[in-house]
């Protein structure tokens, strides 16, 4: 009964960790007084990140490897709320469904790698990024 229960075991714990592995990207936004960027990006790529100012101006910036990072140009910083959406490849492939444009001869895939979408928002007040639960009104 205990081989039979520490193989059962054996088999528990490699399946765990495999989900553990296949777990989705959760970057966490964080901010200092000019910049926006994100932690825990790990397992993500080729990122795209599109700010919508209070104005209506779009600014994307890319990023091949690592986080995108927003910084406010030393110009006048419109105050509000600043929109945010990015996208990025994981390193988990999928399979490509309706493949159209996917390579001839030895480059062509069946799969590709699945995309990531996250979006949120900030606010720009006094020219500085901050937290909204620190605005007082005085």
């Amino acid at each position: 009964m205990t081989i039979k229960s520490g193989i059962l075991g054996v088999i528990f714990a490699i399946g765990t960790a495999g989900a553990v592995f296949a777990a989705p990207p959760e970057p966490v936004q964080q901010h200092n007084s000019n910049a926006i960027w994100f932690e825990n990006w790990t397992g993500l790529k080729k990122a795209q990140m599109v700010v919508v100012f209070p104005n209506g101006k779009i600014e994307t910036i890319t990023a091949e490897t690592g986080t995108p990072v927003f910084r406010l140009s030393g110009d006048t910083v419109l105050d509000g709320v600043y929109r945010y959406e990015i996208s990025a490849a994981t390193d988990e492939m999928v399979e490509i469904v309706n493949p159209i444009d996917n390579g001839r001869g030895e480059n062509a895939r069946n799969e590709t790698n699945k995309s990531f979408y996250m979006s949120g928002r900030f606010v720009v007040s006094r020219n500085v990024i901050i937290t909204p639960a620190d605005v007082k009104e005085q």
